[in-house]
């Protein structure tokens, strides 16, 4: 099989594992390797050690997949409605189903196995863990473009989707790189709580340290006084900067923009308890609500830190309403 039947092949094997974006470009070095080293070294890593360590790793795919020659991106809806009610925990919406590392990786392994035993060449597929600059390459594929709030927008489709990569020693047609841009739009950065979209040599980037989903699930130990109060009533990541986006709102020329997926994994959502059973929720019941599930990755103890801190900023608002409501009155 030439290499354009087999590219075409393999789209069309990654359509029917219902990824609605697929792309295909070189296995070139990252371009964002010395920002990334920048960011880094801004502190913007937060207590992320790892992601300075895997600074050379990132340097070249060799690290990941020796040979490699092309890789295939595929992007992967999430949207649904969020969580809602009184006193509910509010989950980010990629984390309502199962893990999507678990439903990513089976899909692309299914890839895997039909392209080695195609071209006999070696695959690896990569979701959200390997040490490689996911959405460089999904760029480079032509799946979307940097938003101001460094996620990858799809012009179409918008950007409630996950990334996956397979990386193969097969030697793929690429696509075009995809290009768009925010234009003057503030509305991620404006709805930003904590300000943490900022912008450094004309460049937009994400500082970790005021990131409400860094601080809900990465930050490790108990918050300080200013970070309980920035996490507000988001209990495990947040979506805001892509609620707020106009390219995650459909219109009748762009009808793609944020349906529900149609993924039945990510369909099949859990039953989270109330945030003052989850302030106290035991190791074993967090056990089995989790398994399966990403929002294990904050653990027991940072959940449970989590919906403390929302239970206290709520009574702060409740608190304050009363009185501005009692002020008024008197007035």
């Amino acid at each position: 099989m030439n290499a354009f039947d087999l590219t075409q092949a393999l789209k069309a094997k990654a359509r029917e594992q219902g990824f609605s974006l697929v792309g295909v470009c070189e296995a070139s070095p990252g371009p964002h390797l010395d920002f990334y080293t920048d960011w880094v070294s801004r502190g913007f890593g937060a207590e992320m050690s790892y992601l300075e360590r895997q600074i050379p790793l990132k340097a070249t795919l060799e690290s990941v997949l020796p040979g490699v020659k092309s890789i295939l991106a595929v992007g992967l809806n999430y949207n649904q409605p969020p969580l809602s009610g009184e006193g509910r925990p509010v989950i980010s919406r990629y984390a309502l189903g199962r893990d999507y590392h678990k439903v990513l990786k089976g899909k692309l392994n299914t890839l895997a196995k039909w392209l080695s035993t195609e071209t006999g060449a070696e695959c690896r597929p990569c979701v959200d863990s390997a040490p490689i600059f996911e959405r460089d390459y999904a760029n480079l594929a032509g799946l979307g473009w940097f938003g101001k709030n460094t996620c990858l927008i799809n012009s179409r489709e918008g950007s409630w989707f996950f990334i996956g990569l397979l990386l193969t020693g097969a030697e793929l047609l690429p696509d075009k790189p995809a290009f768009g841009g925010c234009g003057n739009c503030r509305a991620c950065i404006d709805a930003c709580p904590t300000g943490a979209i900022v912008q450094i040599n004309g460049r937009w980037q994400v500082d970790s340290r005021r990131c409400i989903s860094y601080l809900s699930i990465e930050h490790v130990g108990e918050f300080s006084t200013e970070q309980a109060a920035m996490i507000g009533d988001r209990t495990f990541g947040c979506d805001i900067c892509q609620e707020v986006c106009p390219f995650n709102e459909p219109r009748s020329s762009q009808p793609l923009r944020a349906v529900t997926t149609t993924e039945p994994d990510f369909l099949a959502t859990r039953s989270f308890p109330s945030l003052v059973e989850l302030a106290q929720i035991s190791d074993h019941d967090w056990d089995g609500l989790t398994r399966g599930s990403a929002t294990r990755r904050a653990g027991v103890e940072g959940i449970k830190r989590n919906a403390r801190a929302n239970l206290r900023n709520q009574a702060m608002a409740d608190s304050a309403h009363a009185s501005t409501m009692i002020e008024k009155s008197d007035a």
